[in-house]
């Protein structure tokens, strides 16, 4: 039976721990860092105490999906002893990746830069993600500062109204797809080659390698329209948009001029046929107008008149649903994972990305601030006593010293 991975994750918010979590969901066992509190401040992730309270107070729900199936331990990394103990825990228990995402500045003073830390296990993999890179080292972001950064709130909104965010953190969870894919090919060279890999994520490079569609189009003498909103329009393909239908609104989008010609051989859509719009450049001169028809159209119909119009005539079409008809759409049905509350109820979070056949579905609850710090360092050699002096010079909490391994 092959040896399960281990990664240690100083994470907070949701770009690493989105990262991290897709790692549980290939079975790894996910050991999550967080710092011991200082002040007044809440312990922990601040994501703990962001949203409606669902099981206690630093469980809420912001923090749930991005953190089940994941042990958490607490350490002072400003101390001496807390860097020993990460590196005690590195080396003791095999860790295959270190990842973190600390600002670029803090890596060394916390004894988590690559250096240090491929001088206690050479094969360890370590990745981190940060606003801009290492080369901006105390630059913080987070995704709708990036989102502004890289251009993406310019491209998002009407075209006459103001620059708009995402609905979805497209940026945390696109650097947390790029740190979870490095890390996969980072293992492939290590099984050839032995050697670790350092890894660093830039968010504002990563947002900025999707900008396929537009950033190139500056060498090109593009004209503005084409690298500003434009609201639900494509900016190439015409038509494409969200049109108004009797009853709500769907969405259309026409990718070719053979999917014109059968949208304009459907009964309610005729008139807007014309010879100056058989090709996509044609209709990119008449695009207002063509809008404007197909819209007297679908007014005429239900949602559910033009969804089945559209799909005998092989349209690319789509109702615009809320999330709760997401959840409940048939293909989604049996990909959902779970988790199980405290008092044992079974909630659905998020399906995996992709299939992966031979792998759980349901995961453990995410874990109490520090619940496994006992038995982390238990696991690492430390003995009660030992642990009681790290608690007591404040490197570990105290709450979290009851230790289920009796060591």
């Amino acid at each position: 039976m092959a040896r399960q991975r281990i990664a240690l994750s100083l994470e907070q918010a949701l770009s690493l721990p989105y990262a991290t979590l897709r790692l549980v969901h290939r079975g790894w066992r996910v050991i999550r860092i967080e710092a011991t509190p200082t002040g007044d401040m809440l312990p922990g992730d601040p994501n703990r105490y962001i949203g409606s309270k669902v099981a206690d107070d630093d469980r809420r729900s912001y923090f749930v999906a991005p953190n089940v199936g994941k042990q958490s331990i607490a350490l002072n990394l400003k101390d001496s002893k807390g860097r020993q103990a990460l590196h005690r825990i590195i080396g003791e228990l095999g860790a295959d990746v270190f990842c973190c995402n600390t600002l670029p500045g803090r890596y060394r003073a916390m004894g988590i830069d690559y250096a240090t830390l491929s001088a206690v296990k050479p094969d360890l993999i370590w990745a981190g993600i940060s606003a801009l890179g290492p080369d901006y080292p105390n630059v913080p972001g987070y995704d709708p500062i990036l989102q502004a950064m890289a251009g993406y709130m310019e491209l998002t909104g009407d075209a006459g109204g103001p620059p708009m965010l995402s609905g979805v953190p497209v940026i945390d969870l696109k650097a947390g797809d790029e740190v979870y894919a490095a890390i996969g090919m980072a293992l492939a060279d290590r099984a050839e080659t032995g050697r670790g890999s350092e890894i660093h994520v830039s968010m504002l490079q990563a947002a900025a390698s999707w900008l396929i569609t537009t950033l190139p189009l500056l060498d090109f003498g593009c004209d503005r329209s084409e690298i500003t909103r434009v609201g639900n329009e494509h900016r190439k393909f015409i038509p494409t948009n969200a049109y108004p239908t009797a009853d709500g609104f769907i969405f259309v989008a026409i990718g070719n001029d053979v999917q014109w010609r059968r949208l304009t051989e459907l009964a309610p859509f005729q008139a807007i046929a014309g010879e100056g719009r058989k090709t996509n450049d044609g209709r990119h001169r008449e695009r207002a107008a063509i809008h404007a028809d197909i819209a007297a159209a679908t007014r005429r119909m239900t949602t559910a008149e033009a969804a089945g119009a559209f799909a005998a005539a092989t349209i690319p079409h789509a109702p615009i649903h809320t999330i709760p008809q997401v959840a409940a759409m048939d293909a989604l049905q049996g990909k959902f994972t779970r988790t199980s509350l405290p008092d044992g109820r079974f909630v659905r979070l998020q399906p995996k990305a992709v299939d992966e056949p031979g792998t759980a579905s349901d995961f453990a609850f995410a874990p109490k601030y520090g619940e496994h710090t006992a038995d982390v360092l238990a696991e690492a050699g430390y003995s009660a006593a030992e642990r009681a002096a790290l608690a007591e010079a404040g490197v570990i909490p105290a709450a979290p010293m009851v230790s289920n391994m009796g060591v």
